[in-house]
């Protein structure tokens, strides 16, 4: 699959940022991965604030040790913003690498911490406090964090992910994650197949299919 816009160039994903101590790593599925699955238990790492290990605990109301999207969702609104039961599903399923509807204090922890970072970026591109950002604040946070996106793309971005209802293109915080998640999860399947980075690459119907379809399902 040759990338349709002449001259488009992605850019370089920052390192991974650490937080807290807890180095922020999101997992690539692989290609053929089940849409379903199961996780292996996992516990929290020597030194996790204890500020994490309450967040988990008061979401984990069976304490099972796992936590449910539901459950996951009440927790993540909790804190004066409302997340869409689809936004708390692709957080899962970055943390995770496939479409399981459970996770536990390992995929926690990064995902709290991705979260913290995700605020910090649409906080400082939403200089009128808005609660939103526009179409040019979004291509600079974007840029921030190393995806040049072409004008075609933003436009699509915007499309999909603006739900305000207003007269001027914006997306919120919730839905500006998954537009992130969206974009730095599908470059990175792009970038596996580019590694000389031209902006070229070639996939069997089957990988495409992998690669594409866990972003829209999620």
């Amino acid at each position: 699959m040759a990338n349709p816009a002449a001259g488009y160039h992605y850019g370089n994903a920052p390192p991974p940022q650490s937080y807290g101590g807890y180095t922020m790593q999101q997992p690539s599925a692989p290609y053929g991965a089940p849409p379903y699955g199961m996780l292996a238990p996992s516990t929290f790492a020597p030194g996790t604030d204890p500020t994490v290990i309450a967040c988990f605990q008061l979401a984990d109301q069976d304490g099972s040790g796992m936590i449910d999207d539901i459950e996951l969702q009440r927790a993540l609104s909790s804190y004066n913003q409302s997340f869409q039961l689809r936004t708390v599903h692709m957080l899962m399923y970055t943390f995770t690498g496939i479409n399981t509807r459970k996770i536990g204090p390992k995929e926690f922890t990064g995902l709290f911490y991705c979260l913290q970072s995700w605020r910090g970026i649409f906080d400082r591109f939403d200089r009128d406090r808005s609660g939103k950002i526009d179409a040019p604040e979004l291509r600079e946070a974007l840029l921030s964090i190393g995806y040049a996106v072409s004008p075609m793309v933003l436009e699509i971005l915007l499309t999909k992910y603006d739900k305000t209802g207003g007269s001027m293109r914006a997306i919120e915080y919730d839905n500006f994650i998954e537009c992130c998640l969206t974009v730095k999860g599908l470059t990175e399947r792009f970038k596996e197949r580019d590694r000389a980075l031209t902006g070229s690459a070639t996939f069997t119907y089957e990988a495409f299919m992998l690669t594409v379809l866990p972003f829209l399902v999620a």
